[in-house]
Formats: C-alpha cells, structure tokens, sequence
C-alpha cells in the first residue's frame, strides 16, 4: 500500500472564507482536513502542516525558502501541499531545488472551497491521489491533469491551468 502523502498548507483561494465585517474574501484555517474527511479519509490520515496562511501573490522570497525547507525536513516521502494559484509555480521551483527525492504534489482552487461550485475537492482528490502514485519530482495538479510543474503555466485569459505550450 503507498504511503499516505504528508499534507502542507499554506493558504490561497481554496482556504478563503467570506468575511462580512469587511465584505471581502479573507484565507481561513486550512480546508484541506475536512475536504478528505468528506472522502472517508480517517484522523490519522488528515493531520495537516500549516506552513504559511496568506494570498500566494503575498509569500515573499523568504517563505518560499521556509515552505521548500519544511518540505525538504518533512519525515515523508510524499507531500501534497494546498498554495493559492498565483504563484504556485514560482514555489514549485524553490521546492524542486531543495527537495529533489520527494514527491510533492501541488493543488489548490481557482473558486475558495466555501463556494459553491468551486474545484477544490476534485483538485485535492486527484492530488492526494497522485502524491501516492508518483516517482520523485514536482507536479502541479489542476482540473483534471498532473503535471510535472515546469509543464503547467495558469493561463489568466481562461481561468485555469494548461499545459505549457498548449
């Protein structure tokens, strides 16, 4: 049986939640335990890192560098990591640097998950699949597809992510 992927959270559209003092959409607590509690996953399979809670356009150089090392010290083997769209890619690269043996799946939401009709939960099921599946290396995992990251660009005109060169 594969290994269950060690999960890391580090906020972005899929953890936002309305916010009605201020009218605007905030990131929450991590979304990410209770989307696999809804698949049957058990408590041993949704303890949760939560590395950084912010908007991806907000991560600076320096908690990209913290977020590649919690994932380089991690006991596992296999991460999945939920990060906000925007900049996902530029953390993939700072991650590929620094953990080149792991699996590490990224995910997130192009719609917060307290939204109906939002991707999160298909996106994180077909991630915490893929990060069990595997071999080393960096993928992205967005509607429908996984990617390794350097293969995956967020095309803005379309709202969603395409293969590079597509």
């Amino acid at each position: 049986m594969p290994a269950r992927p060690h999960l890391i959270a580090t906020g972005g559209t899929i953890d936002k939640i309305y916010n009605p003092l201020t009218g605007q959409l905030d990131v929450g607590p991590p979304v990410l335990p209770g989307i696999l509690a809804d698949a049957g996953l058990t408590a041993d399979d949704l303890a949760v890192t939560e590395v950084l809670r912010k908007d991806s356009l907000e991560i600076t150089d320096d908690e990209r560098a913290m977020l590649a090392a919690a994932v380089a010290a991690a006991p596992a083997e296999r991460i999945l990591i939920t990060h906000g769209t925007d900049t996902m890619g530029a953390s993939a690269e700072v991650i590929a640097a620094a953990a080149p043996s792991k699996t590490v799946v990224l995910t997130g939401a192009m719609v917060p998950h307290s939204i109906a009709g939002s991707d999160a939960a298909f996106n994180v099921g077909i991630a915490y699949a893929a990060a069990q599946l595997l071999p080393a290396g960096v993928y992205i995992a967005m509607h429908g597809r996984v990617l390794p990251h350097t293969a995956y660009a967020k095309d803005r005109s379309q709202g969603r992510f395409i293969a590079a060169g597509d």
